[in-house]
């Protein structure tokens, strides 16, 4: 199948002629300049994925710096752009020197053909390449701007939080590694968000990887991409997370949940600072601000052999916890208000307000699913609200017997448990509708099913 336009720049008409032929078998799309004048125009019109430029182009002069000067200038146009160099014997050190002024490949004249061809190819590939990591990395970067517009956090009134605050106003300007802990629903990604928010990596995106729902086999695909053909499914070259997060933030949420071989190989590419796709050799550098979270202890998970002591400090420079909602109290009310104000908004119900009993008995409830939980329990309450003050037979959470955690001294896990079978009890082994109500991916659900020999 026949992909991607080409763009040939030789002042060889026998070549040209050459090339025309041969290219066409391969490409969809062929144009040849005989002078490179024509460039910028071209480059308009056609949009070529990969260019073929020779170094020579006036009569008797070969000092190749035609071609470097005609490099810079395709470079300052699409710096993606992949350039792929036609050089003869004597101009090979030239070449060279080519290749770290941003092309991507030459190739020696006379050529032969299969080389050239697949030296072509490869250059398609790495425009398809980056053409996937520019899409993703935009997606993520609308997605970033509308979670970001709707100030999707509420800090609270308790100390806990205000010194949270102060944390994080102190390590965001820097590029530190950071852990952040907490139980589920406490607000993780939220609070790894707003560390982007504030940091100089503002401008580009942050790129989130829930390390729960990444199966083994698919891991390092996953996060370091894949070249085509390195396995059955692998149709087209792909860029991982790590490649798209370049320059921005990377987000490993439940990296607790990462198996002891995977989190070798994650080591390995946060000590390095490059990655290798599968199916490939060359190295990728890698520019990223690392932000992992967990709702476990990892020291912990250390000192059982689960977790490797290397990883922790390489991911732990510094560490934000979290505390649970049922810690700080006082800040149940200025949350509350905060989701009801927020879905009153989205399901056009003006004028919503909490009665003071609402408020108090929100507060006197434990919330084993912390923030998560309270947020949800708000929006349903708003749906099905009937008038404009809402009571506490709105929240039909409390109808249905919550879990109380201090009362049966549970530890984390068991809370967690026992709020899975809750919400899978709830929505009839909906898994969906169940993952959906905890807040979680069907993935994530999934595995913690297994996790607990809930299935």
């Amino acid at each position: 199948m026949k992909k991607g336009r080409i763009l040939v720049v030789d002042d060889n008409r026998n070549v040209l002629t050459a090339l025309r032929i041969l290219l066409g078998n391969y490409f969809e799309a062929v144009t040849l300049l005989s002078s490179p004048k024509q460039l910028h125009s071209q480059l308009k019109e056609i949009s070529p994925d990969i260019v073929l430029l020779d170094m020579n182009f006036s009569t008797g002069i070969n000092t190749g710096n035609e071609g470097l000067y005609w490099l810079s200038e395709l470079k300052k146009l699409d710096a993606d752009l992949p350039v792929v160099l036609f050089t003869a014997y004597a101009d090979i050190d030239l070449a060279v020197n080519a290749l770290k002024q941003g092309a991507s490949d030459f190739v020696v004249k006379p050529w032969e053909n299969a080389k050239l061809i697949a030296t072509l190819q490869a250059a398609c590939s790495l425009r398809e390449s980056r053409n996937n990591v520019k899409l993703l990395r935009e997606k993520q970067r609308i997605l970033n701007e509308e979670l970001n517009r709707e100030q999707d956090i509420c800090w609270g009134v308790s100390e806990s939080v205000r010194n949270l605050q102060r944390l994080i106003e102190k390590v965001a300007q820097t590029d530190v590694n950071i852990l952040i802990t907490g139980e589920n629903g406490t607000g993780k990604e939220v609070i790894a968000r707003e560390i982007q928010r504030r940091s100089s990596r503002n401008k580009e995106v942050l790129i989130t990887v829930d390390m729960g729902a990444v199966t083994e086999s698919l891991f390092e695909s996953e996060l370091f991409g894949h070249v085509k053909g390195s396995f059955t499914d692998a149709k087209t070259d792909r860029a991982g997370k790590f490649e798209a997060a370049n320059h921005g933030t990377l987000f490993l949420d439940e990296i607790g949940n990462l198996s002891y071989p995977l989190q070798a190989k994650l080591l390995n590419a946060l000590q390095s600072r490059h990655i290798v796709r599968v199916g490939e050799n060359k190295t990728i550098p890698i520019d990223i601000r690392l932000i992992c979270a967990t709702n476990r202890d990892l020291h912990e998970s250390v000192r059982k052999g689960e977790f490797r002591e290397d990883l922790l400090y390489r991911i732990n420079t510094i560490q934000v916890e979290i505390p649970p909602l049922r810690k700080r109290k006082e800040d149940i009310p200025p949350l509350a208000g905060f989701f009801l104000k927020k879905y009153a908004a989205k399901y056009g119900k003006k004028d919503l307000s909490l009665s003071p009993a609402t408020i108090d008995r929100l507060q006197a409830y434990h919330w084993p699913g912390n923030i998560r939980e309270l947020q949800h329990t708000v929006e349903k309450a708003v749906i099905l609200s009937e008038t404009h003050d809402l009571q506490i037979n709105d929240f039909y959470l409390f109808r249905s017997g919550p879990v109380n955690i201090e009362r049966n001294h549970m530890t984390l896990e068991e809370a967690e448990k026992k709020l899975i079978q809750y919400s899978l009890k709830r929505n009839r082994d909906n898994l969906s509708a169940a993952a959906a109500e905890l807040g979680i991916s069907r993935p994530t659900l999934y595995s913690k099913m297994k996790k607990y020999h809930l299935i």
